[in-house]
């Protein structure tokens, strides 16, 4: 990531000095420890707290020389992070969940360590000009799925919930390449997808804003957590005072987000090939809106789980992949790395 810093952040950096350099004295006076932190794909608004904790020093006042990478996909940053390529991960935590299960029982078992959306962003996006406004009219339309995408694996626990019968709609399976291109072309009447991807893709194709309907699984009754930092095992284990530290940098980061969006964005945009501020501001109101910022995280900070709606949601990823051992909530994630509550509570 580059190094250049806007005054603004200069600022918000000596606000922030609690969560930063004051809780780290020594590690400044040591030679940095150096991470590598892989994204499941390139940089937009969703790695947005890292780029920020990067630009106003926070992951250097915690004594850490951070350099970051895109993977082609989450399946290549989980195996980044399980060979040891990558310290870090950023990845959907129901892929590291599969992920997992496909692993030999002798491996070493990388957990997730910080829950960065704490509602997954599943979604069913459709068009009203196809006669779809709630998700019980998705009867007789067809619907495509990309095979393997978080959001197709939760949609049938969410079809059973509400009573929607599968065979009555036309499912096709297609690559995520085309899932904007099918649903603008009118090839399909719906897709599965995320809300701050795919739904904010297609207005930037075009699609009338008025004609696109967003049906959130999450308001459908899906538990899901999303976008998770998984941290390699032996890392961990030798490092746990880097692990925390990390975590201390990213919610720091996601305190600045928070208060300076647009200069976030500036920073985020800085890093992308044709990059658009305004397409990546709405992306990361969103984000804030429905994913991170939740009555959950609201009352229990940032971070963690609530380990009974966890389960629930492992549960519904079981009607649609087939486990060879159900993990419990404590296989998948560690809270021990986690700052205490008061160092995770939204400012």
């Amino acid at each position: 990531m580059r190094a250049h810093r806007p005054h603004a952040l200069r600022f918000m950096l000596a606000l922030l000095a609690g969560l930063g350099g004051a809780v780290c004295p020594q590690a400044r006076a040591a030679d940095p420890i150096a991470i590598q932190l892989s994204f499941d794909r390139p940089i937009d608004a969703v790695a947005a707290p890292f780029v920020i904790a990067q630009e106003s020093g926070l992951f250097s006042a915690e004594g850490l020389s951070v350099t970051s990478s895109a993977a082609a996909n989450a399946q290549e940053a989980m195996a980044r992070v399980a060979t040891g390529a990558s310290d870090f991960a950023l990845v959907d935590i129901n892929m590291l969940i599969r992920h997992r299960d496909k692993e030999k029982p002798d491996s070493p078992r990388a957990k997730a360590v910080f829950v960065l959306f704490n509602q997954a962003g599943y979604s069913i996006i459709a068009r009203k000009s196809r006669g779809i406004q709630a998700l019980g009219d998705l009867s007789g339309k067809s619907l495509g799925v990309v095979e393997g995408d978080p959001a197709a694996k939760f949609w049938p626990a969410v079809a059973r919930q509400n009573g929607i019968n599968l065979s009555t709609i036309k499912r096709s399976v297609i690559s995520p390449a085309v899932r904007e291109p099918m649903l603008s072309a009118g090839q399909v009447d719906a897709v599965t997808g995320t809300s701050f991807l795919s739904a904010i893709n297609l207005k930037d194709r075009g699609v009338p804003a008025d004609d696109l309907v967003l049906l959130k699984l999450a308001d459908y009754g899906s538990e899901a957590y999303g976008y998770s930092i998984v941290v390699n095992p032996a890392f961990a284990a030798a490092k746990p005072e880097a692990v925390k530290a990390f975590i201390r940098a990213t919610v720091g980061g996601i305190q600045l987000m928070i208060k300076e969006p647009t200069l976030t964005v500036a920073q985020v945009v800085s890093r992308m090939d044709g990059g658009s501020r305004e397409l990546e501001l709405e992306r990361l109101r969103a984000i804030l809106r429905d994913n991170v910022l939740t009555p959950e995280v609201r009352r229990n900070g940032l971070g963690g789980i609530d380990t009974t709606r966890f389960e629930k949601s492992i549960e519904q990823l079981a009607e649609d992949f087939k486990f060879s051992k159900r993990p419990a909530a404590a296989d998948i994630f560690d809270g021990s790395f986690l700052p205490p509550l008061n160092g995770r509570l939204i400012n």
